[in-house]
């Protein structure tokens, strides 16, 4: 925690006093006693685990059978996890929209690892570059004048350059 660690640093390298730190942070006197004498900095144990609730009996199932037929569609089709929700209410889920929401994102993340791989692009020194150009407009001599512009940019060390 960063707070606890200023505070020790105030204290014990730069020499103030508890008294002056306490009114500083204002936090009680015994608070910053106490993060003196502990050398490890604070932290969080959560008491129970979190409740994570599933799917009722049936209805993992019916869900996976439903994103099996959204992934036949175009992306656009695709139902969304509140509109799958819906779908399972009105066949009789009970349930809340949370665990849906899990279920669908665990299987959304299952398929996409399944597919597609990132490749990166490398290039050798003067074997590619990008093209673009525009037309511009500039003062010349107090006329103003239309000025074709070429961009380009180099693959490899991806420096810019702008020829009029």
């Amino acid at each position: 925690m960063e707070s606890v660690s200023k505070i020790r640093r105030w204290i014990l390298v730069e020499g103030r006093s508890i008294r002056s730190v306490a009114r500083a942070t204002g936090l009680s006197r015994n608070t910053v006693k106490k993060y003196l004498k502990d050398d490890s900095s604070p932290s969080y144990q959560r008491q129970a685990p979190p409740v994570r609730h599933n799917l009722c009996d049936g209805f993992d199932a019916r869900l996976q059978e439903l994103f099996g037929q959204d992934q036949k569609r175009p992306r656009r089709e695709r139902r969304t996890a509140t509109k799958l929700c819906e779908q399972l209410v009105s066949e009789g889920y009970t349930g809340s929209y949370s665990p849906v929401q899990r279920f669908n994102r665990d299987l959304k993340r299952a398929d996409a690892g399944s597919g597609a791989a990132f490749i990166p692009l490398h290039f050798a020194a003067g074997d590619a570059l990008q093209f673009d150009w525009s037309e511009e407009r500039v003062v010349l001599d107090g006329v103003e004048q239309k000025v074709k512009v070429a961009h380009f940019r180099l693959c490899h060390s991806r420096k810019p350059f702008v020829i009029a």
